[in-house]
């Protein structure tokens, strides 16, 4: 195919940052890579890649031309996957990422049984609170909490999520017990990355700002926090599941129901589901429908 394997070349090495990080990815050698992007430019009569001793830069035209190709090498490759495993097991690289916690807990157990039977999939799981990319890169499947707002990629419900909002014994018997969302500014709020609480009742969602002198973006900190006494905060289920069931952390305004959201599994639209995509996904959702991991 023409130009194909300078494409490809191309599209790494603006994935990767460097060169050398594309070779390393593509298993060549960085002056096979950097032979290619001459050529291609030759062949395009301009130029893609502003190159200095540090970096790599686009030019308007390589920017242009990226925006274009970045997804034709998975294209490619999940054409060639659903053609040679009609009839076969998954096999191949597989990259996918869900949020720290819930991964550990949840979707790696599963994962790990999933290999055992497809041992010829290649698994690279990473494990981060951040929001990737999927195009950018180059991940196959990412597992997100809450509403879909991204309309450029796939999704596919996983399970519900509900959040508690929780306190331990210890700070009830000190402070008492709020028995409306008014008396919440009177209490020692625990917050996450966002500086509001949402609730639901009667329909109705409530979103109800807070101030705090605890704040923190890791939820196993902010659950510490919760079990120590130092506040009131509000949890996804899959963190006090287990200690709201043996009393360790106590519901608080129950009547005020967090709305339910989702926990998706997301993938990028650039491509028909690959069977090795789509049988990761047939394996979470029936697995999880099976044994829920918490509560509703």
């Amino acid at each position: 195919m023409k130009n194909w394997e300078a494409m490809e070349a191309f599209v790494e090495v603006v994935r990767q940052g460097s060169f050398s990080a594309a070779a390393i990815k593509l298993s060549v050698s960085a002056s096979h890579i950097s032979r290619l992007i001459t050529q291609l430019e030759a062949e395009l009569g301009t130029t893609l890649l502003f190159r200095t001793t540090r970096r790599i830069r686009l030019s308007d035209a390589g920017d242009l031309y990226y925006q274009h190709c970045r997804g034709l090498p998975e294209a490619l490759s999940s054409a060639e996957e659903m053609i040679s495993t009609l009839n076969q097991a998954p096999i191949g690289p597989f990259k996918m990422t869900c949020a720290t916690t819930f991964g550990e807990r949840y979707i790696a157990p599963l994962m790990n049984d999933f290999l055992l039977h497809h041992p010829k999939i290649e698994l690279d799981f990473h494990l981060t609170n951040r929001s990737v990319d999927l195009i950018e890169e180059g991940y196959d499947l990412a597992i997100r909490m809450g509403a879909m707002k991204d309309s450029s990629h796939l999704s596919r419900r996983l399970c519900d999520r509900v959040e508690y909002l929780c306190a331990s014994r210890e700070y009830i018997d000190q402070h008492g017990m709020p028995h409306t969302l008014a008396e919440l500014n009177k209490h020692r709020c625990l917050i996450g990355s966002k500086n509001h609480w949402l609730f639901q009742q009667d329909g109705q969602r409530k979103e109800v700002k807070v101030g705090s002198q605890w704040r923190s973006n890791s939820g196993p900190a902010l659950l510490d926090a919760v079990r120590k006494g130092l506040g009131i905060a509000q949890l996804p289920d899959y963190y006090v599941t287990d200690d709201l069931a043996s009393g360790k952390l106590i519901p608080l305004l129950t009547q005020y129901q967090y709305p339910y959201s989702g926990v998706w599994l997301v993938y990028p639209k650039v491509r028909q589901p690959s069977p090795k995509l789509q049988s990761i996904c047939d394996y979470l959702i029936k697995r999880f429908k099976q044994d829920p991991p918490f509560a509703k």
